[in-house]
């Protein structure tokens, strides 16, 4: 056997590594990024509070300012706490650490966030994925069936979901958090949430097994990693135990602090890119060949429905024309001759739509 067979996990081994293209030259509608940056008397501003952070030291690893911060400024109820994580991936690889007892299980929705599922395997947890419905609605009774088959340790459930943009049927979800009851926790990620305008995050005190994370990443702040999580006290007591205890950098934290005084300005954004979505989604509706999915997140999920062209020439005329969007057809057969797009400025957005009509022709 070689070095590599002998010390590397064999279901390590089969894995892809998480591929993220070079957009250098492209119109990038990707990765779901918010595309406006700060005014330029508030970036001026953060300049002068990041050349005062000392770089020399290491963080405070309670993280107190910034986590009461984040607690007041972004609907965390009154007596709960959160984690903070170097992105929601960390958060999701603390999960998976915290609960990988030998033969626990991971659940979730399919197709979905990708990194459940990897996070799983590296933790040495098995993965269950249940298919969504052909409109990509919870399947409840195969959600229902699985958790009594698996009894999962975690069960994740995006709300909006990635790569489908759509928000599950909360009463759904609520029967999914009590089906698995004590034998495990639900993740209920709020990655999109600035744009959804629902959230689990009020009802963390009905239930004891659900957690609720969201990141900082869609609302503005992609650069800086910034995650969190919130759940029962005992729970997040837990987690803590595997969290490396200087996740978040002084600058990542120095940032996240100015940022969050004006988060107005992250709101302003998020409400404009929601307009935009509502045109974008108007334009493609009217383009032959085109099916558009409703969406709660800054994305939308468009599926090439015409005989003279797959999705695949579509992606590749695209990138000819230097847009850079994701080709989700090949993650799951529900999503076959389907392309994902972020929303994102108006000028964008036309340059997309532009580039969409002639690679349709």
């Amino acid at each position: 056997m070689s070095l590599i067979e002998n010390i590397i996990r064999p279901e390590v081994r089969a894995l892809a590594a998480y591929h993220v293209p070079d957009a250098s030259g492209f119109v990038k509608l990707d990765a779901m990024e918010n595309p406006y940056t700060l005014p330029e008397s508030l970036r001026a501003e953060l300049a002068q509070r990041l050349g005062d952070v000392a770089m020399n030291r290491y963080p405070v690893p309670s993280y107190a300012a910034l986590k009461e911060k984040i607690c007041s400024k972004l609907g965390v109820p009154e007596g709960f706490d959160v984690i903070l994580g170097n992105g929601s991936d960390e958060l999701i690889s603390i999960m998976s650490v915290a609960c990988a007892k030998p033969g626990a299980k991971v659940l979730a929705p399919t197709p979905g966030f990708v990194m459940y599922a990897m996070s799983a395997r590296f933790a040495g947890m098995e993965f269950v994925g249940v298919p969504l419905k052909p409109d990509f609605a919870l399947d409840k009774p195969a959600m229902l069936a699985a958790i009594a088959q698996h009894k999962p340790a975690v069960t994740y459930l995006a709300y909006p979901n990635n790569p489908t943009g759509n928000l599950f049927n909360a009463d759904d979800m609520v029967e999914i958090v009590r089906a698995v009851g004590d034998s495990g926790i639900v993740v209920v990620d709020e990655a999109y949430q600035p744009f959804a305008q629902a959230s689990f995050m009020p009802r963390l005190a009905e239930f004891g097994n659900l957690v609720v994370m969201r990141t900082v990443s869609k609302l503005g702040l992609a650069g800086i990693r910034l995650g969190y999580m919130s759940a029962a006290k005992n729970l997040l007591t837990e987690f803590d135990k595997v969290r490396p205890p200087y996740n978040v950098n002084v600058l990542s934290q120095a940032a996240a602090e100015f940022v969050l005084d004006h988060v107005e300005v992250l709101d302003a954004q998020a409400a404009a890119l929601c307009n935009e979505r509502t045109r974008l989604m108007a334009e493609l509706a009217a383009l032959p060949g085109v099916e558009i999915f409703p969406s709660a997140a800054n994305f939308l999920l468009i599926r090439i429905e015409t005989q003279k062209i797959h999705a695949d020439d579509v992606f590749s005329a695209l990138l000819d024309r230097k847009v850079l969007i994701k080709n989700v057809g090949k993650m799951h057969p529900l999503l076959e001759n389907c392309l994902r797009v972020t929303v994102s400025t108006p000028e964008e957005n036309q340059v997309f739509l532009d580039a969409l009509k002639a690679s349709l022709a």
